[in-house]
């Protein structure tokens, strides 16, 4: 068996520091990201304009953030030519900030639609959409939380979660639609909730995508379309 060199042991460990420093910067855009849906989905409950607006301005924020760990993640990966578990963490970085990045495009799209809603006569909001909106920022933590501890059991967890949400969009648009085909004057207010819903449903997917790539990073298996509890 071969020892390393006093040289590679050195490469080695500024490899895994620079990697440490890769998940910490991974860790803000999950926080600028998970700080946008939020916002954005309580400026739709409250229709306020303000809020909503701070959501659209901070969107360059988590775009620019984005490339430049994009960005890292190739020079890393030229650099280093790392191999195993740890080309697994990189790649994995690479897909999950994507994710995150689609995270904040839905938080833009809520917003506008908050922007649209304010003009809008008031209407109660459908009865399961507060419940919708916990169950999917509850999925999105948790597949950050599966990321950092390497969890995988957790991870299929929140894959699992994803049919329970995937199962409120269908019956909150469908009632939705119902409303609207039986009063057309509530049709824009409604179509507003309707956009809502499907933006909820993105992020469910997007935090069910990041949960597969935390299984793939630990494990070298891809169950894409294919969790395992």
């Amino acid at each position: 068996m071969e020892l390393e060199t006093p040289q590679e042991t050195r490469r080695q460990d500024k490899f895994h520091q620079d990697l440490v420093d890769l998940k910490e910067r991974l860790l803000r855009l999950a926080q600028l990201a998970e700080e946008a849906i939020d916002l954005s989905v309580n400026a739709f409950l409250h229709r306020d304009r303000e809020v909503a607006r701070r959501v659209l301005a901070g969107d360059a924020a988590i775009n620019e953030l984005e490339e430049a760990i994009d960005a890292e993640c190739v020079r890393l990966i030229a650099l280093f030519q790392p191999v195993a578990i740890d080309l697994r963490q990189v790649m994995a970085v690479d897909h999950i900030i994507a994710e995150l990045e689609r995270v904040g495009d839905c938080a833009t799209n809520i917003a506008e639609e908050t922007l649209t809603l304010a003009d809008l006569p008031p209407r109660p909001y459908h009865r399961d959409l507060p419940r919708m909106v916990a169950d999917v920022l509850t999925m999105l933590r948790r597949s950050l939380q599966a990321f950092l501890q390497q969890d995988t059991h957790l991870a299929r967890e929140v894959c699992k979660a994803d049919d329970e949400v995937d199962g409120l969009d269908r019956a909150i648009i469908q009632d939705l639609l119902k409303d609207m085909a039986g009063e057309p004057a509530v049709v824009p207010t409604d179509q507003c909730q309707v956009n809502v819903v499907r933006n909820l449903e993105r992020v469910g997917d997007h935090a069910t995508n990041i949960a597969e790539q935390v299984v793939y990073m630990v494990e070298g298996e891809s169950i894409r379309h294919r969790c395992q509890g």
